[in-house]
């Protein structure tokens, strides 16, 4: 709560800006402003907080979305900081819908850095130079934070869906669940997880991004820790494998004048001795020409 205050999480819009549907989520109203009600917004942030950890937890990922200018920064950061996938300059249209066009588009942007490093333009003149680092310049700028992104997310995190309409639209027809910050104009209608706070205070915006980062860093560190467990437990299994064959090598030894014996047996036999079968070919040529 104290965090929350200190960061002006509930100071909302004027009063004549508001948006009806909001309305739950009001407190009261100060000097033509509205004031959000943090017990609500603490309970709001404690689902999401659940939400994006159980989604981490299943291996899919968390795209991080703010392109205004407060929290282009934070985002970014925060979404670097847990390993995850962000847009903070500009929402192209069909960054979801049309995933398939999208993926081209990074895939012409990996290229574009590969012949940077590895000195085809050294080979190119210095116009075709400048158009190509321009274009890298602008798809880095567009798409850098989902460069390595290979699928659709499994979890959205918005800041401000007034400004991130197209972003909200696409999710919902993807079925994408979705967490936002919403202020007191937005429209929480849609919204899987809305969290009432301020979304303009830089300060409110880092606070929520820190908090969704934190989830993935702690579902990351779950996953790592049933990893090791697994790990652990496979070595107890080969270590108790490998006991019972050492144990059962020790209970049967060989004792090396019966093993003779036996071999022997074995080759009589398989293998009867030369005079015998002498004896048995003389005695059926014998009999052979009595016969005749």
């Amino acid at each position: 709560m104290k965090s929350l205050l200190e960061s002006g999480v509930h100071f909302g819009h004027q009063v004549k800006r508001w948006d009806p549907r909001m309305k739950r989520f009001i407190f009261a109203e100060r000097n033509g402003i509205h004031i959000i009600d943090l017990q609500k917004t603490i309970q709001a942030i404690k689902d999401a907080y659940e939400a994006v950890r159980k989604v981490t937890s299943s291996g899919k990922t968390v795209l991080f979305i703010g392109t205004k200018k407060q929290a282009q920064q934070a985002v970014q950061k925060e979404a670097e900081r847990c390993g995850m996938y962000y847009v903070n300059n500009r929402w192209l249209g069909g960054m979801l819908t049309n995933f398939v066009t999208i993926k081209k588009s990074l895939l012409r942007l990996k290229k574009l850095e590969k012949m940077e490093v590895d000195g085809t333009f050294e080979n190119l003149t210095k116009k075709e130079i400048a158009a190509l680092s321009k274009e890298r310049s602008k798809l880095q700028k567009n798409l850098g934070g989902i460069k390595e992104m290979k699928e659709l997310p499994g979890i959205l995190f918005i800041i401000d869906t007034r400004s991130e309409a197209i972003a909200v639209a696409e999710a919902r027809r993807m079925g994408i669940p979705i967490v936002a910050v919403v202020d007191t104009n937005c429209n929480p209608d849609g919204i899987d997880y809305p969290i009432p706070g301020n979304d303009d205070a830089i300060r409110a915006i880092t606070l929520f991004t820190q908090i969704i980062a934190n989830a993935v860093v702690e579902a990351d560190n779950e996953v790592g820790l049933r990893i090791i467990e697994n790990l652990d437990n496979e070595e107890d299994d080969m270590d108790e494998l490998l006991s019972d064959i050492s144990q059962k090598e020790e209970d049967e030894e060989i004792d090396i004048a019966s093993y003779n014996v036996e071999q022997d047996k074995i080759k009589n036999e398989v293998e009867p001795e030369e005079e015998d079968l002498d004896d048995n070919i003389s005695a059926k040529l014998e009999k052979a020409y009595e016969e005749e």
